[in-house]
């Protein structure tokens, strides 16, 4: 039996802990010299936008509303209306400033809470690379407030959006997720949490019907999964019952994703924030889950074995030349040919289907106009 991994290290002082304004400025100018501070070019402009606002446009409002109110019959209600503007201008331009600075001691925060857990801090990663069903949808993708940390094993906490549409019809989309490095690939396998399902699942893609499996006890109470057709006892290896209550009692509440080497974890929440509560949960549910990811290093795909023999008699892929065609000098041991660490093309990516739940309310709503119009 192997050993469990310890529990990981759990600081969260740092989160709530009284900060210096100093060190906050001192930090703030090390993010802006790697050109890593989080903040986006519409962030920027906005700011810029307050500060011309602030030290030209006041003034001049101020000027003009002293002006009417004492000038001969003037009206006191203009003056009033002008005044009322001043006050919302000023009221934005303060919020703007709170948020700045609020932003700038967040980050601090962060990197003090990670480095005191032994993991690291980055501010902002545009356009991330990972194999993720989040990450390739829309436009301006960018990660903020990524925590990682490497032991026992590679594990990265992240809050992520992109934009889909543009101009009026542009919609940001927020998530925020944790990325687990497995140590082999792994079919693409999802579970769609129950839970945290409105209207229809939550998730940003949509897959075939004939890809959900059943699995025994509660789970299905709790989670919907999909696997490739044909990976239905590889599913079944992997989600051994111990593994399945790991799921339920630790992350019943966020949707998982298995894809090629990485494991994440979504929800529609920051994950990232200053609450130590939320981060004593997500610590408590990657440790469950990690002292089972022991099995799933063994797991091996047959189908690979097959695939790369089909290739060999094919000559697909192949460079040998026919004079190297006759037989091998040394010959496995029997029972001792495995496959290697890797997933057959079939049950590398789960098969999408579209969303028709959509487009079945947009007709209903069209026919429903169309009677009414006509009635």
């Amino acid at each position: 039996m192997s050993a469990a991994h310890p529990a990981p290290l759990f600081d969260g002082r740092p989160l709530t802990d009284p900060v210096d304004p100093r060190a906050v400025g001192a930090f703030n100018a090390e993010l802006r010299s790697r050109g890593s501070t989080g903040l986006q070019a519409s962030s920027i402009i906005a700011l810029a936008v307050i500060a011309i606002v602030t030290v030209i446009a006041i003034p001049i409002v101020v000027s003009t509303a002293i002006s009417i109110l004492n000038s001969p019959g003037s009206s006191g209600f203009a003056g009033l209306v002008l005044l009322v503007f001043l006050g919302i201008g000023v009221a934005v331009a303060a919020a703007a400033v709170v948020s700045w600075r609020r932003s700038r001691v967040t980050r601090y925060r962060l990197d003090a809470f990670a480095r005191a857990n032994g993991m690291s801090y980055e501010a902002r990663v545009s356009d991330p690379r990972l194999p993720g069903m989040v990450f390739g949808l829309g436009h301006s993708r960018v990660a903020t407030d990524l925590v990682r940390g490497d032991r026992p094993r590679f594990v990265e906490f992240g809050n992520f959006q992109y934009t889909t549409g543009s101009g009026k019809n542009a919609t940001t989309h927020r998530w925020g997720y944790v990325a687990v490095k497995l140590d082999v690939p792994l079919p693409n396998i999802v579970l769609d949490a129950k839970g945290n399902n409105g209207f229809g699942s939550n998730l940003p893609a949509a897959f075939q019907r004939e890809q959900r499996l059943s699995l025994e006890g509660d789970f299905d109470r709790y989670f919907t999964l999909y696997c490739p057709t044909g990976y239905e006892q590889d599913a079944l290896y992997l989600f051994t019952p111990d593994i399945m209550a790991r799921f339920i009692d630790n992350a019943a509440e966020l949707d998982v994703e298995i894809v090629d080497d990485w494991l994440f974890l979504y929800t529609q929440r920051r994950v990232t924030t200053l609450d130590p509560a939320n981060w004593a949960w997500l610590f408590g549910t990657v440790g469950a889950l990690l002292t089972k990811f022991e099995q799933w290093a063994r797991w091996r795909d047959d189908r690979l074995l097959a695939e790369r023999s089909t290739a060999a008699a094919t000559g697909s892929g192949s460079t040998a030349s026919p004079a190297a065609s006759g037989p091998l000098p040394f010959a496995a041991p029997a029972g001792m040919l495995a496959p290697p660490p890797g997933v057959a093309h079939e049950g590398r990516r789960l098969k999408r289907s579209g969303r028709w739940l959509p487009l079945v309310l947009a007709v209903g709503f069209m026919i429903f106009w169309i009677w009414s119009r006509s009635v």
